[in-house]
């Protein structure tokens, strides 16, 4: 479907006219001084949900913040736009302010707020708050990027996934509050929309999601964990979405479950806004009806340029019925692409022109070939690349053409972890290696998890160098002569307090397109 037909089924499906009120909306001017000194009356504390920055460049940042003194329940505000002061210092006292000004509470957008500080200093530590009436938020701490192609001696990051909130506690949040780092990503799965599970760790507050209030309350519901609070407000984060913040393995406008074009693309509109209202996204990102702008680039100086994508939005159906499937000539046409001609092209345009030292591909699906099935013939997923080869193909030759150097693909979607060594053919072991791939685990997805080795998969996939079952995160750490990433885990999180560990460590040289692994060990589950 070509975009003008998408368009006009979602003005029919009457959410175009929606995105359009709402970017109308954010063209108002900033509050007068009577607006801002007579807010609503307060009856509870509005920033329950915390605060976050993202999406940051070398001059300015995003901050984001939702008034909600009754979150699990609309949000409780008034049904009009808030003005929200919020203040940005050198230091955590706030005695050194540098930014200040007040912003819009929308009520066309749940209330959020969304800041586009611009005029910072590159490279350096902010700390900032919002405040509303008598009420302040806490406190969030971010940070800008180097000048546009600078010289970087290092940086560190973690990328994230899957936070099922049924499934266990955010242990790893609490972890990863605590690491030392420049940036954050959110791989996608964000929420879960299904219906209650009465048998899970925690419950969700609600039946399977359908509507805009449905989808704000369930945002609200996980943004409620102190944990994942407190990780926002430690780091920026870049963040892209995968198919549950809408509804599980949807393909473009192909719905997983039974639903009319219609229903679905309001479905998707609702889930799209919801999205928008809850992550420090700029206004380039704003919903525009069932569309929404995700995939964009950060860059990191001339060390690193991250490739962030959107897997989900463009996708063509899954061929063989979705699942586990040999492939066919349906899921081998070279037509079908994962991303959309549109952001192949501007993938491809930017890892051509790169100059950095690292090119990253921040996405949803696992990039390398997995094979399921020992022995002969193959079982793929046709939920990720396996099931878009063609689109992989155009992807690795390009960079094989270019001699593109230093390739790395960080990924989420699987619940578990994985490191991949990338090659020209997949079913030579002896071809090239094209790049690496870092597959990262979930947050509670798939619960506690166990230290298990697939040995079948790994003996099937011989590029695939490290798996593992336990919940956690990935740190990297990445200078212009390696890159390290460090596969971080938590033994449980069906109960709270579990410690973390480095489960497993690999080493990328520059120029070596190659895992080495530097460590390995098993870690100890810690009883009650």
């Amino acid at each position: 479907m070509d975009r003008l037909e998408f368009l006009r089924l979602s003005g029919k499906a009457a959410v175009l006219s929606l995105g359009l009120t709402i970017a109308s909306t954010l063209k108002g001017g900033k509050p007068t001084f009577a607006e801002e000194s007579n807010p609503f009356n307060h009856q509870s504390y509005p920033f329950t949900l915390g605060v976050a920055s993202g999406d940051p460049l070398p001059d300015g940042v995003v901050l984001w913040t939702r008034l909600a003194p009754d979150p699990l329940n609309g949000g409780g505000m008034p049904h009009y736009d808030v003005p929200v002061k919020w203040e940005m210092a050198l230091d955590a006292d706030f005695n050194k302010i540098v930014k200040h000004g007040v912003e819009f509470a929308r009520n066309q957008l749940g209330h959020s707020v969304h800041v586009e500080v611009e005029g910072l200093q590159p490279n350096t530590v902010y700390y900032y708050r919002f405040r509303t009436g008598p009420e302040t938020s806490p406190v969030g701490r971010t940070k800008t990027l180097p000048p546009f192609a600078s010289d970087v001696a290092k940086m560190s990051f973690a990328f994230v996934s899957c936070q099922n909130w049924q499934a266990g506690y955010y242990t790893a949040y609490e972890h990863l509050a605590k690491e030392d780092l420049d940036l954050v990503f959110h791989l996608g799965d964000y929420i879960y929309e299904g219906g209650v599970d009465t048998s899970a760790v925690r419950q969700h507050n609600s039946p399977k999601i359908l509507t805009l209030e449905d989808y704000r309350n369930r945002h609200a519901l996980y943004r409620s964990d102190v944990h994942l609070q407190a990780a926002h407000a430690a780091f920026p984060w870049a963040v892209t979405m995968d198919d549950h913040e809408v509804e599980n393995n949807y393909a473009g406008l192909h719905p997983d479950q039974k639903h009319t074009l219609e229903e679905f693309i309001k479905q998707r509109a609702a889930g799209y806004q919801a999205y928008y209202e809850h992550m420090p996204l700029r206004r380039s990102s704003l919903p525009y009806g069932a569309n929404m702008q995700l995939y964009r680039r950060l860059n990191y100086g001339n060390l690193v340029d991250f490739h962030i994508l959107d897997t989900r939005q463009y996708r063509d159906d899954q061929a063989n019925g979705d699942g586990k499937k040999p492939p066919t000539p349906e899921s081998m046409d070279p037509s079908r692409s994962l991303m959309g001609a549109e952001q192949e092209r501007w993938l491809l345009d930017g890892l051509g022109q790169s100059r950095a030292r690292w090119n990253v591909l921040a996405q949803q699906v696992f990039f390398a070939v997995r094979d399921f099935k020992s022995g002969v013939g193959e079982q793929l997923s046709m939920d990720a690349w396996d099931g878009y080869p063609a689109n992989r193909d155009r992807i690795l030759n390009f960079i094989q053409e270019r001699n593109l150097s230093n390739f790395v693909v960080i990924t989420g979607d699987v619940h578990n972890s994985w490191a991949n060594e990338l090659k020209a053919d997949f079913k030579n072991p002896n071809s090239a290696n094209i790049g690496v791939e870092f597959v990262g685990t979930s947050i509670s997805s798939g619960g506690d998890g166990s230290d298990s080795g697939n040995a079948a998969v790994l003996a099937e996939n011989p590029h695939i160098k490290f798996y593992n079952n336990y919940r956690g995160y990935v740190r990297c750490t990445v200078t212009p002569d390696h890159w390290q990433a460090d596969y971080r885990v938590v033994p449980y999180i069906t109960r709270p307090g579990a410690h973390v560990a480095t489960r497993a460590s690999f080493v990328v040289e520059n120029g070596k397109q190659e895992l080495n692994k530097i460590y390995d060990a098993p870690i100890t589950v810690t009883s009650v």
